[in-house]
């Protein structure tokens, strides 16, 4: 990538469009590219040759089955994307619903991982507070080629600007202490540490109450 294409997607990130149901199969495949590295996927991912499309049906079903009010942030040539639910969207998916996603989450993780699978989700469930309405961060990712060059950054300040207007708070989950460095930088706090297992990734479960002031642009 050139340093004016680098350039002209740092711009789009900090001023994203919302992505429609015609940018999901897009928005998937960066998501999936984002997150192949990812240490929470690594252990829950099946680690065979069928991974990475398995990844990214996995994704693709996410895409699809956004919860009502959920939000994506993309730059309009794509690249990156920020997935936002609000917290009234957020709840136990019923029988009926866990059985049409069973055959994507089989696939993704194999036989062997589900247990893994089931165990996360389970975790953070636990670790999420839903005591106040706000605004969930649910997935925030980069492609590989493009990745710290501030695209992710900016993509979250533009997300962290819609919700303070709004005058809401955001939670997020994350298991790198890199995205924990960032996530501070931008206003979050630690409020639990955890493990989903005791042979995982370890998780951050972070808060972040709104603020009022406006906060600068990323350089």
């Amino acid at each position: 990538m050139t340093q004016a294409q680098v350039t002209a997607l740092r711009r789009a990130a900090e001023t994203p469009e919302t992505g429609g149901a015609e940018h999901m199969s897009a928005v998937a495949r960066d998501l999936s590219a984002a997150f192949a590295t990812y240490p929470m996927f690594l252990w829950f991912m099946r680690d065979d040759a069928r991974r990475d499309t398995a990844r990214l049906r996995f994704f693709e079903m996410l895409m699809r089955r956004l919860p009502p009010g959920g939000m994506v942030l993309r730059p309009a040539m794509g690249g990156a994307a920020s997935v936002w639910t609000p917290s009234e969207a957020l709840g136990p998916t019923s029988p009926w619903q866990e059985l049409r996603i069973l055959p994507t989450l089989l696939e993704a993780t194999g036989l062997a991982r589900f247990g893994r699978l089931a165990a996360m989700r389970a975790a953070m469930d636990r670790h999420h507070p839903m005591d106040r309405p706000h605004s969930y961060l649910w997935l925030l990712g980069v492609r590989p080629g493009v990745q710290g060059l501030g695209i992710g950054s900016r993509l979250l300040a533009a997300g962290l600007r819609r919700t303070d207007a709004q005058g809401l708070p955001v939670f997020l989950e994350t298991s790198t202490c890199e995205n924990v460095a960032l996530y501070r930088r931008h206003g979050f706090e630690v409020i639990s540490e955890y493990l989903v297992r005791a042979d995982s990734p370890p998780s951050w479960a972070m808060w972040r109450e709104p603020q009022l002031e406006p906060r600068p642009r990323v350089q």
